[in-house]
């Protein structure tokens, strides 16, 4: 069974809701990279979001924006960070979503890439900037090979067009908590409830929300009515500031692992 589907299983049936960390491939290092990811699965994240470095990033705040360039600028590219998750395969059993640009994909070909992803044991994908129209084509692709594709939500797109996504997707649906680049917020929109119900009821999967949580008390709001919360820009700044900071890599991962924990607090007791 596809990892994401089985994690997602494994959460309805012991009525828990789930954490999603984003980070940076290459961000400060690919070594640290798996290492985070590694001790992220031994601390209870549900799945993670591995954003691919990219020189114009759709939806990324200027946090995440910084993360990219820095591992552009050491050389980091999909190549590697394929061989590097490749490497670390057995290690690895957590569901694993590249978050990619269309550019990417289209470049290296939709049939390379989805073959390179499921080799490196990714479990599905997210490509922010694909159309809907072109959605269809991918998606299919990605079932051949057992992949998952999710797909973005945006909450000031029409209520049609948001119902036609959901129904295009695969994996689980993640919606925008707020419209624009992602970022930390101080609060979350009072319409969040009744837009993830709907989306729960239009496709009858999983809706995870994203984009301004940072902390326990948003993580808590989050899981009330949806499956799961993603979590990305308050992880890419801490990283970017441990190392701004001298922190060694071994210090990095585990101040993330408190971080982390800290917001595993916020789900909602089964």
């Amino acid at each position: 069974m596809n990892r994401i589907d089985a994690a997602f299983n494994e959460l309805n049936e012991n009525g828990r809701k789930g954490l999603f960390p984003f980070i940076v491939a290459g961000h400060p290092d690919l070594e640290t990279t798996i290492r985070l990811i590694a001790r992220f699965q031994e601390l209870g994240a549900s799945g993670i979001e591995v954003g691919f470095p990219f020189t114009d990033p759709v939806a990324d705040g200027p946090v995440i924006q910084t993360a990219f360039n820095h591992a552009l600028d050491a050389g980091v590219t999909v190549e590697k960070i394929f061989d590097a998750f490749g490497k670390a395969r057995d290690r690895i059993r957590i569901p694993l979503l590249a978050m990619v640009s269309v550019s990417i994909v289209f470049r290296i070909g939709v049939d390379a890439f989805l073959d390179r992803a499921g080799e490196a044991g990714f479990s599905g994908l997210i490509i922010p900037d694909l159309s809907l129209e072109e959605a269809a084509t991918v998606k299919e692709k990605a079932e051949a090979r057992d992949l998952r594709l999710a797909m973005l939500v945006s909450p000031t797109s029409p209520t049609g067009r948001q119902d036609r996504i959901a129904k295009t997707a695969s994996g689980f649906i993640y919606y925008m908590s707020v419209a624009g680049v992602t970022g930390e917020r101080t609060k979350l929109p009072p319409e969040l409830a009744d837009n993830v119900r709907r989306l729960k009821d239009v496709s009858g999967m999983p809706v995870l929300v994203g984009f301004g949580i940072k902390d326990p008390d948003q993580v808590r709001q989050v899981c009330s009515v949806a499956d799961g919360a993603i979590v990305g820009s308050a992880f890419v700044r801490r990283i970017t500031d441990a190392v701004a900071a001298g922190a060694p890599s071994e210090h990095v991962v585990d101040q993330l692992s408190l971080y982390l924990n800290d917001l595993l607090s916020g789900l909602p007791d089964a």
